[in-house]
């Protein structure tokens, strides 16, 4: 059994950040645990690739949610990371903060320190952004942050905005997130930049540092109510290693309270029935699960400029390949969503609670079941409506005591009034822009829904069928002072000594925005906490 500072178990997106962190000074042995492997793979470098990495095992759990009522008892498919770098490894790219708002309301709750003034320091030291360091921006940090490459689609979309009523907006991670714009990619030199590659690779040969990939965490060690290890798989053995400083659980949102309940933390009648002694009734455990529910509206194009013109003809593909492979430039070097618009359904909204997607590519599939991007045969595009402040709470529990079951996850999306009131809002906002004259010469006709669907209850019925996940689960452990509170604001999980959470579980709130900058930024924040903790005890 050997021994480490700080055990860090998950290489995901605050997890490579703690281990460059916690390391940097030589002064902390490190364990970083993975339960998948290296990142080092053409289609996670290469930005356009997470399409094929959409239903791929091999960096990818595949999870299913349970059958959700309110979405006519289907499936919601869960791409999330099993690779290091976790799902930064094989995400669309996009970099988007969240809302000033969402972070005044985590202080607002209780958790001192974690305001926009206090958050936003953490964001720029994680970023080197293309266009330099200002106020809200920094240039010197390890994730690479992008400008979209400009797109015939994308221009006619932000000029449609404008015909709508709404504003350009040059920076969507800056004074306000209102309005329509170009949206930042977290590549560099047209390649991905995950928290793996920016994060880990140039720090992997650190002699403290020990990164132990294919390892499935199945438990955390405990001396009393104090977390001095864990226990895991490696390559058909259990093994054990002890940390001396903490134990930190960077799994994510549905596979840190899996752990945390397999260790004997979570609902006592849940965990006794389950047969697992009980270390601490923490009834918050697995429940709070929020995610931004999406509905698309798909569109025929009327030339021949989106992915699925490329990628559904052999020549045009050949040269998409080529001049990635020439100049890491062109179709492969973008995820394929060039230009966003966020929006209020009411003006008494305090913040954008609805954010419409260019995709620069028409699918048949709803993405409920393991089925790919599914592109369709020509030209098209979509515009999605995400739900950016959902009220649907949902929960994740194990269904066993056995680590190798998949945790149950149920979301319960599209279960309150003001979530079914605000996407119908969204969808009908869609169809406003693309009547415009900027939008309407690109639209030969609407496809999903279609033009059947015009009342308020056929769009309900519509989102129903064609409603799901935007994978961006949160919350799940989340940080607070109330009965419901997984972590303290200092991160520490209530009732044990010497364990963190560091991760996306732990946002009180799911912030108006995709979740990655957060979680890189929570890595960044969780990882000051503990220098500053450990060093004053040194």
């Amino acid at each position: 059994m050997k021994d480490y500072d700080f055990i860090i178990v998950g290489a995901g997106s605050a997890g490579c950040v703690l281990a460059a962190r916690l390391s940097a000074s030589g002064q902390y042995q490190v364990a970083l645990i993975e339960a998948g492997g290296s990142a080092e793979r053409f289609w996670i470098n290469t930005p356009i690739g997470f399409g094929r990495l959409y239903e791929d095992p091999k960096s990818n759990w595949l999870y299913q949610s349970e059958p959700e009522l309110e979405l006519n008892n289907t499936r919601s498919f869960q791409s999330r990371g099993k690779v290091l770098g976790g799902t930064s490894s094989i995400n669309g790219l996009v970099y988007m903060r969240g809302q000033q708002h969402d972070f005044n309301q985590w202080k607002a709750l209780g958790n001192y320190g974690w305001g926009y003034e206090d958050v936003l320091a953490f964001f720029k030291k994680s970023e080197k952004n293309q266009n330099g360091a200002n106020y809200f921006h920094g240039d010197q940090g390890p994730l690479g942050v992008s400008n979209s490459s400009p797109h015939e689609l994308a221009d006619a979309f932000l000029a449609a905005g404008v015909q709508a009523g709404y504003e350009l907006n040059k920076d969507l991670n800056g004074s306000s997130q209102d309005g329509f714009g170009y949206i930042p990619m977290t590549t560099y030199k047209g390649q991905r930049s995950s928290s793996a590659s920016a994060y880990l690779k140039p720090i992997r040969n650190r002699k403290n540092l020990h990164i132990i990939t294919k390892a499935l965490v199945t438990r955390i060690l405990f001396n009393h109510n104090t977390a001095i290890g864990i226990q895991y798989l490696h390559q058909g053995l259990s093994c054990h290693i002890q940390a001396r400083r903490e134990v930190i659980v960077s799994g994510g949102v549905f596979n840190s309270p899996q752990l945390l309940e397999l260790s004997g933390i979570g609902q006592a009648k849940r965990l006794e029935t389950l047969g697992i002694p009980v270390k601490v009734d923490l009834p918050g455990v697995g429940e709070n699960l929020q995610d931004h529910f999406t509905a698309s509206v798909t569109y025929r194009c009327t030339k021949k400029i989106t992915l699925n013109d490329i990628i559904n003809q052999p020549l045009r593909r050949i040269g998409m390949g080529i001049q990635y492979l020439l100049t890491r430039s062109g179709p492969m070097a973008s995820g394929g969503v060039p230009s966003v618009g966020c929006l209020r359904s009411d003006p008494t909204e305090l913040s954008p609670d609805i954010k419409l997607n260019l995709q620069l590519w028409g699918r048949s599939s709803t993405g409920k079941a393991k089925k790919g991007l599914d592109l369709l045969p020509f030209s098209s595009f979509g515009i999605s409506m995400n739900l950016l402040h959902p009220e649907s709470r949902g929960h994740v529990h194990i269904k066993n005591n056995n680590p190798l079951t998949a945790p149950s996850i149920q979301f319960n999306f599209f279960s309150t009034e003001n979530d079914r009131r605000k996407a119908i809002y969204g969808l009908k906002e869609v169809r406003r822009l693309a009547k415009t004259t900027a939008l309407k010469p690109y639209i030969q006709e609407e496809i999903t829904p279609g033009p059947q669907f015009q009342t308020e209850n056929e769009l309900q019925a519509y989102c129903r069928s064609a409603g799901r996940s935007t994978h961006h689960g949160t919350s799940t452990c989340k940080m607070g002072i109330d009965k419901l509170a997984v972590v303290d604001p200092q991160l520490k999980v209530i009732g044990i000594n010497q364990l963190r959470i560091i991760d996306a579980s732990i946002m009180p709130n799911l912030v108006g925005g995709n979740t990655n900058a957060a979680t890189i930024m929570i890595g960044e924040k969780g990882a000051s906490m503990l220098l500053k903790d450990h060093e004053s005890i040194t």
